[in-house]
């Protein structure tokens, strides 16, 4: 038996949703699919909380979009009457809870992280019950079971909780073995679990690639499938480098690196659970399900270069602390990343010089950060620049850290083609380095970097 994530991308649109049902059908019997929520679904149910707070009178059009765009979908895929009209019920009895909930949410006049993680979870129950819903209609015994009902605990951290993986095995080997076998499909809402105190706790955004791990380490399964639209991991963005090629086999540590560097086709926490149990996961192309894909493994074959790919990541800027002696000064790291992790803002790297802390941070978090260490009395810094206009380039491979002269040659390529590089990071993991360099130059860059590796030297400048 195998797990299979099919993600938001995979169900957009009702000939895509037929195209994977269709594969469903032919490849899925005898698995459980972990799935999303239909495309764009999550980012309405979180922007209504704003309008349902505003008035209450904005709620029934929430609701009625949500029940249109499913329905949609049902009505083209689901053939007979009688199974259209029981999930017409399912759908509705769904969408009553989800309406108090936006109420309850008017009339306490509060959107806590609470009942934020209840109404972000009902794009993944829908999604669950819809696809079930079609299957059945195809004469294939699905069923759908949500996660805070068979007991996928979590530590109870809204928004960004951990599986316990030990109480969450218990309960699936207890409650699921009768909904498995070889002509049956189980379907689980991802992204959330429950707490120990009955309390719905989200994994984040992506996080149902994380919720596919966890689940198939706590059915034991052969193996955790992800279905893309895609090939799997490349070794550069085909958009900037034509000619970048399929990456077959790659192991969890770089697996875990091109997601932080922007891989959109892995969450980067999927290995964690995965890693525990070495389970096998595989990238595997919704338009070709038969071709190879990529393989995630414990360990991974190294190329003669030790580079497997140069990923990038836009959605980055630089806040600068200027304070003399920091390296000499005791704290003022720890005062620094204290202020900016009170406010909720993740940190990405931290780079020190003796008058500088340099942080990374996403775009949207730039100025919250800024705004929370102008906060502090008595200040430790002297001043705070923002730099935003940069791009981070990452070169993966297991074991770079090893290999000598590497950086050496990343850097000549990225001169060559005169591109300057802001800043370097170079030995916090064993299978990454990574640096800044002004957005203008990233394609410029990544394609010297590329060429250097896999093929001839060149520059996109011409």
């Amino acid at each position: 038996m195998r797990v299979i994530k099919v993600g938001g991308g995979c169900l957009h649109g009702r000939k895509t949703i037929r195209d994977i049902v269709d594969l469903m059908v032919s490849h899925g019997q005898g698995n459980v699919f972990v799935v999303s929520a239909l495309h764009g679904i999550t980012d309405l149910l979180l922007k209504s909380l704003e309008a349902a707070l505003a008035d209450e009178a904005n709620i029934a059009g929430i609701m009625a979009k949500l029940k249109a765009r499913h329905m949609l979908v049902a009505r083209d895929l689901i053939a007979a009457p009688k199974h259209l009209k029981a999930y017409t019920r399912e759908l509705e009895k769904s969408l009553g809870k989800l309406e108090r909930l936006y109420y309850g949410l008017n009339f306490t006049r509060a959107i806590t992280p609470r009942l934020t993680d209840v109404i972000s979870s009902y794009g993944e129950r829908l999604s669950a019950q819809l696809l079930a819903a079609i299957l059945r209609d195809r004469d294939i015994r699905a069923t759908c079971r949500m996660p805070h009902k068979i007991g996928l605990i979590t530590d109870g951290k809204y928004g960004d909780a951990t599986a316990d993986l030990a109480k969450t095995t218990r309960n699936f080997q207890s409650h699921l073995p009768p909904l498995l076998g070889k002509k049956k499909i189980l379907f689980l809402p991802g992204f959330f679990g429950t707490s120990e105190d009955g309390d719905i706790t989200t994994f984040g955004r992506g996080g149902s690639d994380y919720a596919a791990a966890v689940v198939a380490v706590a059915l034991d399964a052969q193996r955790l499938d992800i279905w893309k639209d895609t090939e799997g991991f490349m070794s550069a963005d085909p958009r900037l480098v034509p000619e970048a090629q399929l990456i077959p086999v790659l192991s969890y540590e770089e697996a875990a690196e091109l997601a932080y560097f922007g891989a959109k086709i892995l969450h980067p926490r999927t290995v964690e659970p995965a890693r525990r149990r070495n389970m096998k996961i595989a990238i595997k192309n919704t338009l070709a399900p038969d071709a190879d894909g990529s393989l995630i493994t414990s360990r991974s074959p190294r190329p003669k270069s030790i580079i497997k790919s140069v990923a990038y990541d836009t959605d980055i800027g630089i806040l600068k602390v200027h304070a003399s002696g920091v390296g000499a000064r005791r704290g003022i790291l720890g005062e620094v990343a204290s202020c900016i992790a009170a406010n909720g803002i993740n940190i990405k790297s931290v780079v020190t010089s003796q008058t500088c802390i340099s942080l990374l941070l996403t775009r949207q978090d730039m100025e919250p950060a800024r705004q929370a260490l102008l906060g502090i009395r008595p200040r430790p810094f002297r001043k705070l620049d923002r730099l935003e206009d940069v791009a981070l380039i990452g070169i993966v491979g297991d074991g770079i850290h090893h290999r000598d002269g590497i950086a050496a040659r990343c850097f000549s390529a990225v001169a060559d083609c005169r591109v300057n590089v802001e800043m370097i990071s170079f030995g916090p993991s064993r299978a990454a380095l990574y640096f800044l360099v002004k957005r203008k130059d990233l394609e410029s860059g990544v394609n010297a970097i590329h060429s250097t590796f896999f093929s001839t030297p060149r520059c996109s400048r011409g």
